[in-house]
């Protein structure tokens, strides 16, 4: 009887593995979520349990298909921790197509490296990492941990999903903080909010499933706009002996002026040395830039990412006496500098290349950077201190037209940066082509480029001339050419503006069918084709930036060419943008101008279609060509 108690006991056992093993089964996965899917989340638990104002816990399991090479990099799993948070319980399994075990991994199997970032000096993140590798599609991926925190900034968020072509069979985030905090979470349309209490604490959870997977659709906003998403913030918390409440943006202004604020003196020298710089300055902005451009001269980014040192700017004396600093520590000591010069200046939290800050909502991960903001009279200058080239006054596309947060000894005060209109974000060409009687020509192409533009060419300025060369040989669709000379300059370093001057040879620019000859009008600045419609598009899309482009292009021909054939004017006027283009014949030239306004601003998924129509005109404009042939 023992014996075949055992028998039973281990036949079940055996059972549920087999059980829990065929869950993993690809060929269970309904066949709606396997369309246009790389990836398939089979199911994922997040739990998050806040435990004290700056202790928490988040226990993770997750189980995901890989379906194809598409979703290789989806593979492998990587956690980030520091010295203020610890990962343990480490587990994982991979399983073949049937859902059968191939391998466990033991905790060793992980490996932990460093995570320090390009740039950082100080930097205290670490991770831990596993690559799952399989011979075969599909395969499967389980793995667990928890992260234990003695320090929070903030709370995780959750998503659907992460990206095009990702599915999702199931996955839940559940929420437990205690009855007598306070929280905010923003989360999408329609997603529902369980809560109850459970003893002292309040439980939330949000879930989701059969998700299916998206095609990558070009331009898009995101995913938030189609899939469920949850985000959450502290109204109070506990980070490296620092303690904040946060519950709205003046508090938090007022955190982090604290942070900074004993931060701000200069050495004597170094205030001799500021008052000596500005000696000769005939006013208030002069001073700015006298001052910027000592700091640009002078110092060097230098990420230090040290606990609150995320959030507390290096002291102005430290970053006087080393010549470095991050965008904190930099913007920090230039405005040690301006009050030293009798200028007031306010740091400003702001999100680089992020969207702007909620104003209804304040979280510390809203921002990634850190500006100064300077109010001159009824003028307002805004310095990037980490670069050692942007004028004053010009912050880049990136930190544009963005809602930021001033913080003053009043507490964070939300304003906005100045943003950049399409038409100050030129390029303005204008080339003269010589072409000799065998249809070779001499190239001179004189070209001025502003604002995001110049922030465009700014990398191009600053590289080696072979490195230059190599990339207007890729980039030019002129044929045969050999480049003679190439410069490119910063002619007025008060001003976001580059100059490029290219000369080239072309030994073949003429192309010859029967007795004619065809040139291609548009020789330098063409729209490619390279949208598809999509039918039932899902997603929002925007282009990334506004700008204005302007070419002439003066065509001069060999007397015995005479001009057979101009096209027509085009005008293509469209919610997107505007396009002219125009050929005029005078003498022995042919003058080509041509101008594109494209303006910045996202679109519902429904115009997408239109405007691929839009920019499909563009392409067939930037074609025209004239005829010639001889006399």
């Amino acid at each position: 009887m023992m014996k075949r108690i055992i028998f039973m006991a281990l036949f079940g056992l055996a059972s549920q593995q087999l059980v829990a093993q065929s869950n993993y089964d690809v060929s269970a996965i309904p066949a709606q979520l396997m369309e246009h899917a790389s990836v398939v989340i089979r199911n994922e638990e997040l739990t998050y349990e806040v435990k004290g104002i700056g202790s928490a816990t988040q226990r993770y399991k997750t189980a995901v298909t890989i379906v194809n090479q598409s979703g290789e990099g989806r593979s492998d799993f990587y956690e980030y921790y520091d010295n203020f948070s610890s990962i343990s319980n480490l587990k994982a399994s991979i399983y073949d197509a049937q859902g059968k075990k191939i391998k466990d991994y033991r905790s060793s199997d992980f490996k932990d490296h460093s995570a320090v970032s390009d740039g950082s000096l100080y930097e205290l993140s670490r991770i831990k990492y596993l690559e799952f590798r399989h011979t075969s599609f599909p395969y499967t991926i389980e793995y667990s941990y928890e992260t234990d925190y003695n320090g929070i900034r903030s709370y995780p968020s959750w998503t659907a999903t992460a990206g095009f072509g990702i599915a999702v069979e199931k996955s839940v985030y559940t929420f437990k903080i205690p009855k007598e905090f306070s929280f905010k979470y923003l989360k999408s349309n329609g997603l529902k909010t369980d809560s109850l209490l459970l003893k002292d604490k309040m439980e939330y959870k949000w879930s989701c499933q059969a998700i299916p997977a998206l095609e990558t659709e070009p331009l898009s906003t995101g995913l938030k706009t189609v899939n469920p998403w949850v985000t959450l913030a502290p109204n109070q918390f506990e980070y490296d002996n620092s303690t904040a409440n946060i519950e709205n943006w003046k508090n938090l202004g007022s955190w982090m002026f604290e942070l900074s604020k004993n931060g701000q003196t200069l050495t004597e020298p170094a205030k001799a040395k500021v008052q000596n710089m500005i000696k000769s300055a005939g006013s208030a902005e002069e001073k700015v830039r006298l001052l910027y451009k000592y700091l640009q001269e002078n110092t060097r980014y230098v990420g230090v990412q040290l606990g609150i040192g995320g959030y507390k700017p290096i002291s102005a004396e430290k970053v006087s006496s080393v010549n470095y600093g991050d965008c904190k520590g930099l913007s920090n000591y230039m405005k040690s500098m301006l009050a030293e010069a009798g200028i007031k200046s306010d740091l400003v939290v702001i999100g680089n290349g992020m969207p702007s800050l909620n104003r209804k909502y304040a979280s510390m991960n809203q921002a990634n950077h850190m500006i100064l903001c300077v109010p001159l009279g009824k003028d307002t200058t805004w310095l990037e201190c980490t670069s050692n080239y942007n004028p004053a006054g010009f912050i880049g596309n990136n930190n544009s037209g963005r809602t930021v947060l001033l913080v003053t000894e009043d507490g964070g005060k939300l304003v906005e940066t100045p943003g950049l209109k399409p038409e100050s974000n030129y390029m303005k060409s204008t080339t003269n082509v010589v072409l000799n009687e065998e249809g070779s020509a001499d190239i001179q192409i004189e070209t001025k480029y502003g604002n995001a533009q110049y922030e465009d060419q700014l990398g191009m300025m600053l590289i080696e001339p072979v490195n230059q060369r190599k990339r207007i040989m890729n980039s030019f669709s002129i044929p045969n050419i050999e480049i003679k000379t190439l410069s490119y300059t910063q002619p007025d370093k008060t001003q976001p503006v580059i100059n490029a001057n290219i000369q080239l040879k072309s030994s073949q620019l003429l192309t010859q069918g029967g007795d004619k000859l065809f040139l291609t009008l548009n020789l330098l600045n063409r729209v490619e084709n390279t949208l598809n419609t999509i039918e039932d598009r899902k997603t929002p899309f925007a282009v990334s930036y506004g700008y204005m482009d302007q070419d002439e292009v003066i065509y001069t021909l060999p007397k015995d060419f005479k001009v057979e054939f101009i096209p027509k004017d085009i005008v293509i006027d469209s919610e997107f943008g505007k396009y002219t283009a125009t050929v005029v014949a005078k003498d022995n030239t042919l003058i080509y101008k041509r101008s594109i306004l494209v303006t910045k601003k996202t679109y519902p998924a429904a115009k997408y279609n239109e405007y691929v129509a839009f920019r499909k005109k563009l392409y067939q404009a930037d074609k025209q060509k004239t005829i010639l042939a001889k006399i």
